[in-house]
C-alpha cells in the first residue's frame, strides 16, 4: 500500500520511460506485427545470457537513443525457465513491464527503499533492477541511463 507519507520520500530523478516491455513466446513474430502494423523498426536484438532471454527492441524511428529520445517498446521472450517463463505461463502474452531511466541506479534504489532490489546487466549492458513494491500488478525496472 502506497501511503502519502512515502509519495514525499520518492524518486525524483526519473529521466524518461525508458521502454515499455511485452513478454511472448516468439519475439520476431511478435516485432513483425509492430513493424507491419505500427510502422515501428527494429532498432536492436540481444541475448542476455544472465537472464536467459532474448530482448528485441522497437521504436517509431529504429534509432537507440540512452538516456532521451522516444520509449521504446521491448519484447522480452524466454530462452529457460526462470521469471519470464512463468510470467508468461500464469499472465499469458502482454505487458510485462515499464522500465525508467535514471542517472544513478543505487541512489535511486536507496531513495524508494529499494536497498535489497537485486542489480543486473539489462539490455544494452546497463545496469537495471526490478522494484518489489508498486501500486499496481505491473512490474516496474529502473534502469541506469548516462545523462
Amino acid at each position: 500500500m502506497v501511503v502519502e507519507a512515502d509519495l514525499d520520500r520518492g524518486l525524483t530523478t526519473v529521466s524518461l520511460i525508458d521502454h515499455v516491455a511485452l513478454a511472448a513466446h516468439d519475439a520476431p513474430a511478435a516485432a513483425r506485427w509492430f513493424e507491419r502494423t505500427l510502422g515501428l523498426r527494429r532498432e536492436h536484438d540481444e541475448i542476455v545470457e544472465d537472464a536467459g532471454v532474448r530482448l528485441l527492441w522497437l521504436r517509431p524511428d529504429g534509432r537507440h537513443r540512452p538516456g532521451g529520445g522516444t520509449t521504446a517498446m521491448q519484447i522480452v521472450q524466454p530462452l529457460r525457465d526462470g521469471p519470464v517463463r512463468t510470467h508468461l505461463d500464469e499472465h499469458g502474452e502482454g505487458l510485462h513491464h515499464v522500465c525508467f531511466a535514471v542517472p544513478d541506479l543505487a541512489r535511486s534504489l536507496q531513495d524508494v527503499s529499494e536497498s535489497t532490489a537485486q542489480i543486473f546487466t539489462g539490455g544494452y549492458g546497463h545496469p537495471c533492477a526490478f522494484l518489489r513494491h508498486g501500486p499496481t500488478g505491473c512490474t516496474v525496472e529502473l534502469v541506469q541511463q548516462p545523462a
